[in-house]
């Protein structure tokens, strides 16, 4: 089978459980997608050896985004970690916790 390289976004899509609209809603599936990620778990479900480059944020949710290319099948040794800022509030004996973002930036502005 073919060595594929696919380079790009990778975004999680927030689906309502059951046929729930954003609104009526209280919890969500977390499902990785977008073009290039697409690409990449469909021909690795085809048995392709896929390989995945991107810039992905270094906390949890950019770990959800993460471990969802790999449940498929798809490499990402070469996904690149860093920034963004996500607040998650705490609650009972759960401690906040911040997320920073020092820079998204892949390549240095020129």
């Amino acid at each position: 089978m073919a060595k594929i390289v696919t380079m790009g976004e990778l975004m999680l899509r927030l689906s309502p459980e059951g046929n729930y609209r954003f609104i009526q809603a209280d919890s969500f599936q977390i499902i990785p997608g977008g073009g290039e990620a697409n690409v990449a778990i469909s021909c690795a479900n085809y048995g392709h050896d896929c390989y995945f480059v991107s810039k992905l944020p270094k906390h949890e949710i950019g770990q959800i985004a993460l471990n969802g290319m790999r449940r498929y099948g798809v490499n990402c040794d070469f996904v690149a970690r860093g920034g963004e800022l996500w607040f998650q509030a705490g609650g009972g004996i759960v401690a906040a916790s911040i997320m920073l973002r020092p820079a998204l930036r892949c390549v240095p502005p020129r």
